[in-house]
C-alpha cells in the first residue's frame, strides 16, 4: 500500500500568506517542507488568506467558495485586522468561534488536527513607530486571550507565536522590507512549532 498523502488547509490573513516573502517561504509551505523532511508525504498546502482580512471577511470568503470537504490538518491564524480596525472583541469571539468550528468540520472533527496560532505583537515592528504601543499590546493580548480560550474550549492545538515576535526589537532580520510583516526566518519558527504539533498528532 502506498504511503498516505496528507492535506493541509491554512486559514488566515497576511501572516498566513507571508506578505513580503516568497510563497515557498511562508509558514504553511515551510510546515510541509519540514514534515516531508521527516518522512511524511504532504500535498502543497491550500492557503485561504489575504492581506487585510478580518474574521468576518474570511467567513465571507469561505461561504462563497467551494473547498475540499476534508483536510487532514488545518491552521487558523486571524484577528490582527480586527484589532487594527478597532472592531469589537465580542464580534471577534463570535466569528472566531464560527471559524474554528469550520476548521474542525474540515478535519472531520479531529481536534488534535487543528492548530490555532496567536496574533503576533506587531506593535514592536518599525512600522508601529509613533503609535501607542502599550495600547496595541494590551489589545493584542486581549484578542489572544479570546482565541486561546476558545481554542482550549474546543480542545484544539494552540501555538503561542506571539512572544517570539517581540524579538524584532533586537533582531531586525525578523521583519520584511515593509517593516511590518515577518520574514522567512520568523515564519520558520512558526512552522517548526506547528510541525511539531502535527508530528505528535500523527504519532
Amino acid at each position: 500500500m502506498p504511503p498516505k498523502i496528507y492535506s493541509y488547509l491554512a486559514l488566515g490573513d497576511s501572516y498566513t500568506i507571508g506578505e513580503g516573502v516568497p510563497l515557498h517561504e511562508n509558514f504553511p509551505y515551510q510546515i510541509v517542507q519540514i514534515l516531508r523532511a521527516k518522512g511524511y508525504s504532504f500535498n502543497a498546502p491550500e492557503i485561504i488568506a489575504k492581506t487585510g482580512w478580518t474574521t468576518g471577511e474570511l467567513i465571507e470568503h469561505l461561504s462563497q467558495n467551494q473547498l475540499l470537504q476534508l483536510y487532514d490538518f488545518t491552521t487558523l491564524l486571524i484577528g490582527v485586522n480586527n484589532q487594527y480596525r478597532a472592531f469589537s472583541m465580542e464580534d471577534y469571539a463570535k466569528e472566531f468561534t464560527f471559524l474554528l468550528e469550520e476548521a474542525l468540520r474540515f478535519t472531520g472533527g479531529k481536534s488534535k488536527h487543528v492548530m490555532v496560532m496567536s496574533i503576533p505583537h506587531w506593535q514592536l515592528t518599525p512600522f508601529a513607530f509613533g503609535r501607542d504601543k502599550q495600547k496595541i499590546e494590551e489589545e493584542i493580548n486581549a484578542f489572544n486571550n479570546i482565541n486561546k480560550t476558545i481554542a482550549n474550549a474546543f480542545g484544539v492545538g494552540y501555538s503561542d507565536i506571539a512572544p517570539g515576535t517581540q524579538e524584532v526589537v533586537s533582531k531586525p532580520e525578523l521583519v520584511t522590507t515593509d517593516q511590518l510583516h515577518y520574514s522567512a526566518l520568523e515564519h520558520n519558527r512558526w512552522a517548526t512549532a506547528v510541525a511539531d504539533c502535527i508530528v505528535k498528532a500523527l504519532a
